[in-house]
């Protein structure tokens, strides 16, 4: 099994874009790129500059592949549109029926509206079924590490944020029982397949796909996310997806358990502290990264996405770093994978 970062952020525009190859079937992940935030140190000509070069590499390697797999719907993970991307693919995309936020549920109707559009001619509205009542149970119960820490003076706050995350979740399940439900679909040059909690096999290659993750801490806002496990006779790959760290405990140990060879881990948005990430949580998420290094038997970990958004990346999980080199496990960035330098570290030192 083979993988290569097709872009991402350690090389200039938002992007966790991943190709991994078996000699059964080649498979794109989030095959998406969006522009670098306000505060990221480099001009705005850089960044389009970096922006159209992730794109054209995008779609260079969706030629390649059989699978395009989309994790959840923000724009640094799948496009919207481009036909030509998907054509002739096997597309496993993010449940838009439940465990979605009402943005990205909308982004996933006109995703898939264009979609049928484009490869059906026909009208997404007139696909749609009935849904039929589910009941949801509240996703925190199912985190029982996480739950079950202590976090001292920050408790009382803690639990008032869980509190109003519940009560945000369920009406959320509430809407997903009264709107109309997207069925899979089937078109004659596309596929479109719901893989949450699934598995697939092609050849000797397995596709397993974990349930609905949180996008970060517990009843995070923005949504859900799902991971990818691939694995080929023995050998094992995880795509994280957007889990911010991993922050949630739970998420650690899942990992643990699988202990790939292989993991592409998305860090912690560090350069959202304090606004939107707070101490305790970016805490969390050093320490579950420690203890995977630890815990695991990987000798590869990729660690890019949100993490190289902010300058002060290997200051602030220097801890991250030391064990990992005192274990004698890599711990790269997708530039450094591919040989090349951070774009990051050429601005910090001035060289670009």
């Amino acid at each position: 099994m083979q993988f290569k970062p097709i872009w991402s952020d350690s090389m200039g525009a938002k992007s966790f874009c991943t190709l991994v190859e078996t000699p059964d079937i080649r498979i794109l992940i989030d095959p998406g790129a969006a522009i670098m935030q306000p505060s990221f140190p480099a001009s705005i000509a850089k960044k389009m500059y970096w922006l159209r070069k992730a794109k054209l590499a995008i779609k260079k390697a969706s030629k390649k592949v059989e699978v395009i797999i989309i994790s959840h719907y923000h724009y640094d993970h799948f496009t919207d549109f481009d036909k030509n991307l998907y054509k002739e693919k096997k597309l496993f995309l993010k449940n838009p029926n439940e465990y979605i936020n009402y943005s990205q549920r909308k982004r996933s109707e006109d995703f898939l509206q264009n979609l049928c559009k484009s490869f059906g001619e026909v009208d997404l509205r007139d696909l749609l079924i009935e849904k039929k009542f589910k009941g949801y149970g509240d996703p925190g119960r199912e985190l029982p590490a996480a739950m079950s820490r202590d976090f001292g003076s920050y408790n009382e706050r803690r639990k008032e944020l869980l509190d109003k995350g519940g009560s945000w979740f369920r009406k959320l399940a509430k809407h997903w029982n009264e709107v109309p439900e997207v069925p899979e679909l089937k078109f004659d040059e596309i596929e479109i397949r719901y893989p949450e909690g699934k598995e697939f096999e092609f050849g000797e290659t397995r596709l397993k796909f974990t349930g609905p993750l949180f996008h970060g801490i517990e009843y995070a806002r923005v949504g859900w996310i799902f991971s990818t496990i691939i694995e080929y006779k023995g050998e094992k790959l995880i795509y994280s997806s957007d889990m911010n760290g991993p922050i949630i405990e739970d998420y650690r140990e899942w990992i643990i358990r699988e202990d790939p060879r292989v993991l592409i881990l998305d860090g912690p948005a560090t350069y959202l502290v304090p606004y939107m990430l707070n101490l305790i949580n970016l805490r969390r998420a050093i320490d579950n990264i420690i203890e995977i290094i630890k815990g695991t038997s990987t000798d590869l970990i990729i660690l890019d996405h949100h993490l190289l958004r902010d300058y002060r990346y290997r200051e602030t999980l220097k801890e991250v770093y030391r064990i990992a080199k005192r274990k004698n496990k890599e711990v790269l960035t997708a530039a450094e994978y591919l040989g090349k330098t951070p774009v990051l570290d050429l601005l910090n030192y001035g060289c670009s």
